[in-house]
């Protein structure tokens, strides 16, 4: 295998950070494949009537048979991919998985669905279930809103008929092949 020629970043040479560009194209040709792995490794017992995997298939089913776009149906596919990494901030590693991929819009309803989310169970646990009106003002509080009510708090239904997996594959493959921006 090739490697760079440098110890420390600050001494490497254009040829380094070449080899290294197109060694991270290679690793990106198969991120649809790893990603899709991903949201099948939430499927196993939760507590919930369905898996995380089912969930994942419920609300992107619901967003397509709703006619939203190939993005928004992928975001809501993967947009509790960080649960099993980072539980206490799925959402932020989630949006930052996607934000190369997605709009600035799709990047922050992802990245603040938790905390819109607590909506329907703060209160049980004596936390403010308004918590998410901080962002009252921000132009994309009420589209958040929608994604949580329609495609994330109702998405736990066992007798819901969700897609199979595969049907989405097309529609990740075409979102995670266009990068929308190189870094935050």
């Amino acid at each position: 295998m090739e490697r760079v020629s440098f110890t420390k970043m600050e001494d490497g040479t254009k040829e380094d950070y070449d080899l290294l560009a197109r060694l991270e194209e290679d690793l990106h040709a198969d991120y649809a494949d790893r990603l899709l792995r991903w949201v099948q490794w939430n499927e196993g017992e939760t507590g919930y009537q369905i898996s995380r995997f089912e969930h994942a298939l419920q609300s992107a089913s619901r967003a397509h048979r709703d006619g939203r776009g190939d993005e928004y149906v992928v975001c809501c596919l993967l947009h509790d991919i960080g649960d099993l990494i980072s539980p206490y901030n799925h959402s932020q590693a989630a949006a930052d998985i996607l934000r190369p991929y997605v709009s600035e819009k799709n990047y922050w309803i992802i990245r603040h669905h938790g905390l819109f989310q607590g909506y329907y169970y703060f209160h049980h646990y004596g936390e403010d279930r308004n918590a998410r009106d901080i962002y009252k003002d921000h132009p994309w509080y009420g589209d958040t809103v929608e994604f949580c009510e329609k495609y994330d708090q109702n998405c736990f239904d066992p007798d819901y008929e969700p897609l199979p997996l595969e049907f989405f594959e097309p529609m990740v493959r075409r979102v995670i092949s266009v990068r929308k921006r190189k870094s935050p």
